[in-house]
């Protein structure tokens, strides 16, 4: 059966983005996922996360690179090469220095009376909700405006975001405890759903699409790592090789 453009176009990013949401809502009721050693399903997923940003979208910034390139033809940083990897490094950056905000603040915190309130310190909770919010803005937009559209392209994008969603979850949940339940999930959800927004009502050019993926490629890699790497998480290697490199090999295939 042929599914008409209309419908790939309209319709399924709908679809796709009310799975994103369900992930930000039911996360944390997936109770299995909350133990030491880190779960082995969490260590999947971020390695699904982190096949789709190298196996997909990094391969796709390289034709990226030449819209790039041909945008600022003349211009100042014309001298500049990859361009387009700068802005993926400027992704990662950008969600290093978030992190690192946000220790720093759990570091200089008195142990709070409730266990089940935020790490951090005033104000430290909304920059990382609005930053992860812009995050999903971008993620939203995306299920419309991919530098690859069609189906299959949404749906693989669909199934890494929404793996990626239970990593990132996860994280801010353990940072933030009750407080993310109560206003976080949902700031997040709406913002996934405004980026969604975006996308129906302006297509922005080809030159945007790809500075968009580039830094959403950057901070999916560095919000994944950073889940992964600290040593008193101890994650499962094993699980995070079998979701990269099976996913890797879908992708491939498909």
């Amino acid at each position: 059966m042929r599914i008409k453009q209309g419908t790939v176009t309209t319709v399924f990013p709908l679809l796709a983005a009310a799975v994103l949401v369900a992930m930000h809502l039911v996360a944390g009721r997936l109770r299995f996922l909350d133990v030491i050693p880190r779960s082995r399903w969490l260590s999947i997923a971020g390695g699904v996360a982190v096949a789709y940003v190298f196996v997909r979208l990094l391969p796709e910034l390289s034709a990226g690179q030449e819209v790039v390139r041909r945008a600022i033809s003349g211009e100042v940083l014309v001298g500049l090469e990859n361009h387009i990897y700068v802005v993926a490094l400027f992704g990662l950056v950008t969600f290093y220095g978030l992190e690192r905000v946000v220790r720093t603040s759990q570091e200089h915190r008195p142990a709070a009376q409730d266990a089940e309130r935020t790490t951090t310190g005033p104000g430290v909770f909304w920059l990382h909700i609005a930053s992860f919010g812009v995050y999903n803005l971008l993620i939203g937009y995306l299920l419309l405006h991919r530098i690859r559209p069609g189906l299959m392209s949404l749906a693989f994008y669909t199934i890494a975001m929404a793996l990626h969603f239970l990593v990132t979850d996860y994280g801010l949940r353990k940072d933030h405890r009750r407080d993310y339940d109560r206003i976080g999930r949902w700031a997040l959800s709406v913002a996934l759903l405004g980026g969604l927004a975006a996308g129906y009502l302006a297509s922005l050019p080809e030159l945007w699409i790809a500075v968009l993926t580039a830094f959403l490629s950057g901070g999916v890699i560095l919000n994944v790592l950073k889940e992964e790497l600290p040593e008193e998480r101890k994650s499962h290697i094993m699980p995070f090789f079998i979701g990269a490199f099976g996913y890797a090999a879908i992708l491939l295939l498909a």
